[in-house]
């Protein structure tokens, strides 16, 4: 597979590009994104699905311009599909010969169920692991659905029912009662389905997301694994349904977005009734996911190696360079929280978090050693995205910020305090990151010491005198009734 990838995705509200490097065999580095609100299917649904002269033509500027930026970038490989408004079209192999032949870039149309299951693989893939999970991603022309369970795609539905398709063919004309219906009755094909969990893909769900992230001022800005309960959702959509636009604007909706975010908030209504869904997960990554996915994947089956994750890998190929000191550390933090789970009534669900954060603490000497602690704490905190709970990626953020310095402040704590487990559990699994950064202080190739728990005293036994590490113990601010002391045999 090429080291640079160019996905395109053209669907009926906006066509958007990325550019992926690998940087090592399944590991990968965003380092380009755009999107172009172009509308293709603007006013097709009002002429047969015909696609029209004007939107045409904003979408092959937009393509023109996107292939410009692959052609700077260097990929080697580009991947471009096409989803409702095309594949519905039937002038669309005017539009397809335009762009092959002006631009060299073939375009593939996929049909819904392809389109539902690339979804799947992003989510199942580059979320925490789902199980009897529904993905939902509600476009301008089409609807797709693929139910997820223990990482496999069991099943995948599209519908032709989109934000753009509902606008032109019911709202427009002041018919939200028979918009309903229709909705209704394409939903019956959904019957099969038992699930009350739904991962939120596309627009309209990072729309409605985003803005009640606003409105609860959650502390994280990060969109990709936001979770809630479905009652907020149906109650901010209640909102959004009797809002003008300037009341849109103050709920939180962009303004590119304020006339199609009624019809997707009524699909993804109907959807949550009809189910009775009772937790929604928002999902960051989509159609282009999943279609890089599943060309790294190809030979794998779509799937991830087990315990392989792409985020914790790319931080380590791009900012880690001494991955034995790395290792080491992680091992050490492990052993640490096994000595003392029950001492200090840890549980078993933080042991993986904090070894990542121990792994992963050295990243930030790669921009500033001095700043190494803030450098780590950021680029954690918006890097760690594929994978985890947002609790785990403020667990493990927070453990870098405070390593090897005093415990947490109450501050932080504060900020954080809905993410954050309780402090009691906070400040051990800081204080035991802290301890392994300085019981390694010597940067042995292995670990050359072994750790025994007697009363409230951690006991190192070792054949050297470590100088610097009983020197950085004595910098840590200590646990309360736990001591640490060193024993050269």
């Amino acid at each position: 597979m090429s080291k640079r990838t160019a996905i395109i995705d053209i669907g009926s509200n906006s066509v958007s590009m990325v550019i992926y490097e690998k940087t090592s065999r399944f590991a990968f580095n965003l380092i380009y994104e755009s999107k172009s609100k172009v509308r293709l299917s603007q006013d097709a649904y009002k002429n047969d699905e015909n696609l029209q002269k004007i939107p045409m033509q904003r979408t092959f500027d937009a393509l023109s311009d996107y292939m410009k930026v692959i052609a700077s970038l260097k990929a080697k490989k580009t991947l471009c599909v096409a989803t409702s408004a095309l594949r519905d079209a039937p002038n669309k192999k005017e539009f397809l010969k335009k762009v092959s032949d002006k631009l060299g870039l073939k375009i593939k149309i996929i049909d819904g169920q392809k389109e539902a299951y690339l979804g799947g693989i992003a989510c199942a893939n580059l979320l925490p692991t789902q199980e009897n999970a529904l993905t939902i991603d509600i476009g301008g022309g089409s609807t797709e659905f693929a139910f997820i369970n223990q990482k496999n795609i069991e099943e995948t539905i599209s519908l032709n029912l989109g934000t753009l398709r509902l606008k032109e063919l019911f709202f427009d004309n002041a018919n939200e009662k028979e918009a309903i219906k229709y909705i209704d009755e394409k939903l019956q094909k959904l019957n099969t389905i038992t699930s009350n969990k739904l991962v939120g893909i596309g627009g309209t769900m990072r729309a409605l997301s985003t803005a009640i992230m606003q409105e609860v001022d959650f502390p994280l800005i990060k969109l990709h694994a936001f979770e809630s309960d479905a009652k907020r959702y149906k109650n901010f959509i209640d909102k959004i349904l009797v809002a003008d636009e300037k009341e849109l604007l103050k709920l939180g909706i962009k303004e590119n977005r304020l006339d199609v975010i009624k019809t997707g908030s009524i699909i993804l209504q109907r959807v949550i009734k009809k189910l009775s869904i009772s937790e929604i997960i928002t999902s960051g990554v989509g159609v282009k996911e999943g279609l890089y996915l599943s060309d790294l994947l190809r030979h794998a089956k779509d799937k991830l190696p087990a315990n392989y994750n792409p985020s914790v890998r790319n931080i380590l190929d791009l900012y880690v360079d001494d991955k034995n000191y790395s290792n080491n550390l992680s091992k050490l933090s492990k052993i640490l929280f096994d000595l003392l789970q029950d001492k200090l009534h840890l549980a078993t669900e933080h042991r993986a978090s904090l070894s990542t954060g121990a792994l992963l603490y050295p990243a930030g000497s790669s921009i500033h050693q001095f700043s190494l602690n803030k450098h780590s704490y950021y680029l954690l905190q918006s890097s760690l995205e594929y994978g985890f709970t947002q609790k785990q990626i403020v667990l493990i953020s927070t453990l870098v910020r405070y390593a090897k310095r005093k415990l947490p402040s109450q501050m932080h704590v504060d900020k954080y305090a809905i993410l954050l487990p309780k402090r009691e559990t906070l400040d051990a699994l800081s204080y035991i990151l802290s301890l392994s950064i300085a019981l390694l202080s010597h940067r042995p190739r292995n670990i050359d010491f072994t750790l025994t728990l007697k009363d409230n005293t951690i006991h190192v036994t070792t054949k050297d005198k470590l100088y610097l590490t009983q020197e950085a113990i004595k910098t840590l601010e200590p646990l309360k009734n736990l001591w640490v002391k060193l024993l050269q045999v």
